[in-house]
């Protein structure tokens, strides 16, 4: 393999792994505070959608992407009435998420553009174009550093450099702010922080409504960066793979960076068969290829699950003692 398609597969791999990345940002700040949510999946899909369709209607892929942060909100909003409200099954609320949003999507998008469940093709101003790092241009031709930094970090949309910033920014906010320090706590042990004066409630919708934020981000991603529209069920099955990728980072932003890496390098490698087919002496089918990333979700989720230690009040509704 040269250099130059080294350098095409990761960059492949950092745009296939900013909405798995963006998803499990999201499942770490809730599930940190106590609320599982399997409806990660739900809130990309729908984001993706609304991001997609007000992007074409108005011309303009910034209202797109308020419009899929709004709809992703409502639907973190229903999880979290849901799930702390009401003290309903996290897990149930979130696959009920999941099926909504497949049938609702699709619902909508044939009433609105008769194109058989999907958008039309997004075009100028209603996508995210490609950025030019600074001094990209004249460090091209510089031996190693000059692709890597012209050709590997240049060239992705605002979302992309987005989604590196959150890694550090999660990492702040959990565990050098107060804030941070509450919302772990109250994923540890909720009574504590309730006898400290501290509202459980306020903070587990905060925890629910930054994950949805971090979804809805994802969701316009994938219509209006990584794509250019929506198609039915385009997430195909991202948020569930963000779980996978969450347990195996065992809650931690930076580890949660790489294991999205790694799934989006996979993701990359099946779309680049002849390079696989240079690195395996024997003839790998493309099915198979396309099925990795999945397979390593139940392999991680069957071999770390009983070994990653998730929040122990995680998946718990909080009733507050009397």
């Amino acid at each position: 393999m040269d250099f130059s398609t080294l350098i095409q597969i990761l960059d492949s791999t950092l745009r296939m792994a900013t909405p798995l990345l963006l998803a499990c940002l999201a499942g770490l700040f809730s599930e940190r505070s106590g609320i599982f949510d399997i409806g990660l999946e739900a809130k990309m899909l729908i984001s993706a959608f609304f991001s997609a369709a007000v992007a074409y209607e108005t011309g303009s892929v910034w209202l797109g992407l308020l419009a899929g942060i709004g709809s992703s909100l409502v639907f973190a909003a229903i999880h979290g009435v849901a799930s702390i409200t009401f003290r309903g099954n996290q897990l149930i609320s979130g696959v009920a998420l999941n099926f909504l949003a497949a049938g609702m999507t699709v619902l909508i998008a044939q009433n609105w553009f008769q194109q058989g469940g999907r958008t039309p093709s997004l075009m100028g101003g209603a996508r995210f174009e490609p950025l030019t790092l600074p001094f990209a241009d004249s460090l091209a031709a510089v031996p190693i550093f000059g692709p890597l930094y012209a050709e590997l970090l240049s060239g992705h949309s605002i979302l992309v450099y987005v989604a590196l910033l959150a890694v550090p920014a999660s990492w702040w906010v959990l565990f050098r702010t107060r804030f941070g320090l509450r919302l772990r706590a109250v994923g540890e042990n909720p009574a504590a922080v309730d006898t400290a004066g501290v509202s459980v409630v306020a903070l587990r919708y905060s925890a629910v409504a930054i994950a949805g934020l971090l979804c809805g981000i994802a969701g316009a991603y994938m219509s209006t960066g990584l794509g250019a529209g929506f198609v039915k069920d385009m997430t195909a099955g991202r948020g569930y793979i963000a779980l996978a990728a969450l347990i195996f980072a065992k809650w931690r932003p930076w580890y949660a960076l790489s294991a999205c890496l790694l799934f989006g390098l996979l993701q990359a490698l099946a779309l680049r068969t002849d390079v696989v087919a240079r690195i395996f002496p024997f003839e790998m089918p493309v099915q198979l290829l396309d099925s990795l990333p999945y397979i390593l979700t139940v392999v991680i989720l069957a071999g770390f699950v009983g070994k990653a230690i998730p929040p122990r009040a995680g998946g718990t509704p909080y009733v507050k003692e009397r």
